[in-house]
């Protein structure tokens, strides 16, 4: 409490992961151990609480696939509510949920929600810190191939925690288009529950990915905080 009381931050950021399959290689939590290193590069990157994550959350195409657990969206939506609402009455207005499960597709919605009188929530990492994250550690698979469990997800582990990582991420690479995958979920497409290619994961691109996401949130900041965007930022000429 008094560490706390002395960093006085107005901002919270809160990990959201899940439980869920991720093929042989890495564990149930690798969602979770995701969002919460990134959280945690965040917090000591910038003054903001870091609050343990929400590990359980919307994993429903992965149901049936062993230990595999989900929460509905709603109550997703009802806990992150509740977590915001008791922040404001310790003096912190503003909530950065980061995300480190694709699934969790409500979360947008939940910031919009939040967002209406004004600044108060933020979704990161977004699809262009992603983006700007791969390129910057020479991911060579593309976002659309490298959907679970694959580069980019082995590569942040094998950086944050590379114990959780089995052997079996150097031969479990498999690629496949999933055109239905809201209706039939992940089963239809993999027999291993892997969408990517692990084989190319190394720390080394977990650290400049991590890196490159802890840049990036300068400017999820400046908007939380109403920084207007210089011209050349906001794409005026």
């Amino acid at each position: 409490m008094t560490d706390e009381a002395e960093r006085a931050a107005t901002i919270a950021v809160l990990p959201i992961g899940s439980f869920e399959q991720h093929g042989a290689h890495l564990p149930l939590t690798t969602d979770t151990l995701v969002a919460s290193g990134v959280a945690k590069a965040l917090a000591e990157a910038y003054p903001l609480l870091l609050l343990p994550p929400i590990t359980i959350a919307c994993s429903h195409e992965h149901a049936g696939w062993a230990g595999t657990v989900s929460i509905r969206s709603a109550t997703l939506t009802a806990i992150i509510t509740d977590i915001a609402q008791s922040l404001r009455s310790s003096g912190i207005d503003q909530l950065v949920l980061v995300n480190g499960h694709g699934g969790n597709y409500v979360l947008s919605n939940v910031v919009q929600e939040a967002n209406t009188d004004g600044p108060r929530m933020a979704l990161f990492p977004g699809r262009a810190d992603w983006a700007r994250a791969r390129q910057a550690a020479g991911l060579e698979s593309s976002a659309h191939d490298d959907m679970h469990a694959g580069e980019i997800e082995t590569s942040l582990l094998l950086h944050l925690c590379p114990g959780q990582v089995r052997e079996a991420y150097k031969s479990a690479d498999h690629v496949a288009d999933r055109p239905h995958l809201l209706i039939h979920g992940v089963r239809p497409y993999t027999a291993s529950g892997v969408i990517g290619q692990p084989s190319l994961a190394t720390p080394e691109k977990g650290e400049t990915v991590l890196a490159s996401l802890t840049a990036s949130f300068t400017d999820t900041l400046r908007a939380l905080q109403n920084v207007p965007l210089a011209s050349s930022e906001a794409g005026l000429h």
